[in-house]
Parts: structure tokens; C-alpha cells; sequence
């Protein structure tokens, strides 16, 4: 009934020893590594790109310094210009979203939907540029 003691209450003694932190023997490593909290509105583009959008339309978009990027469908322009900006190191000017809408497709007599998609495309400032296929 390990799962009912929450709702116990706690005996005096033990609520005065819990604010005080116990000294950790020198020498040895912490069982858990200290990782640094995420900045304040910081976005992490794990959770906004899916990917770029490689197409023949979006290589010549680049000449433009325009990039397209498969997006999570829950993303927004802001948090698109942050990953991009926090992931390439570049500066972004502005950001323009098409939801791609799914597609009833047919194979062998039987009716499918082909899944749809939100994509980006993200200008940067003139002069930088992002490495999309390594050389």
C-alpha cells in the first residue's frame, strides 16, 4: 500500500531534516550529471523542425536565401524563426507557413489519404547561408 502513503502525514522530524541539503563525499562522481536549465523562452528545434523540405522548387528558393522546412504541425512562425536561428547560427528576417493539406489517394482498387504536412520558409539575412546537403 506503498501508493496510500502520500496521503500520511509526516511526522515533525523528518519535515525539519528535508530542507537541509546533505554534503556529498569529495572524490566521487554524483550519481546524476547536472544539466543546465533551458534559457527562458528558448526553443529547442528537436521540437519545431521535422526536417528540410528538399525539392526542386526549394533549391532555387536558396538563391533567394529562402529555405523550406517540414515542420511539426503544432509549430508557429515564432518558434520556427527561434529553431532556425538557435540551430544554424544564422539570422532570420521572416517566416512563412503553408499547411499542405492530405490527399485521397488510390492503390489496387483501395481508397487511401496520403498524410499531409506543415512546411516553413524561412528567409535569412542577405549574405548568410545554410548548409542543408553536406558537399
Amino acid at each position: 500500500m506503498s501508493i496510500l502513503n502520500i496521503f500520511k502525514k509526516k511526522p515533525s522530524s523528518v519535515k525539519a531534516t528535508e530542507g537541509k541539503e546533505e554534503k556529498a563525499e569529495v572524490g566521487l562522481p554524483s550519481a546524476s550529471p547536472k544539466i543546465k536549465p533551458a534559457k527562458k523562452g528558448s526553443v529547442r528545434a528537436y521540437r519545431v523542425l521535422v526536417s528540410p523540405h528538399i525539392t526542386e522548387k526549394a533549391t532555387e528558393l536558396e538563391k533567394e536565401n529562402k529555405y523550406v522546412f517540414k515542420i511539426f504541425s503544432r509549430a508557429n512562425k515564432t518558434e520556427t524563426a527561434k529553431a532556425v536561428e538557435d540551430l544554424y547560427g544564422v539570422e532570420v528576417v521572416n517566416v512563412r507557413i503553408i499547411n499542405a493539406p492530405r490527399k485521397k489517394k488510390r492503390l489496387a482498387g483501395q481508397a487511401g489519404w496520403k498524410k499531409g504536412y506543415k512546411k516553413a520558409i524561412v528567409r535569412i539575412k542577405k549574405g548568410q547561408k545554410i548548409e542543408i546537403m553536406p558537399r
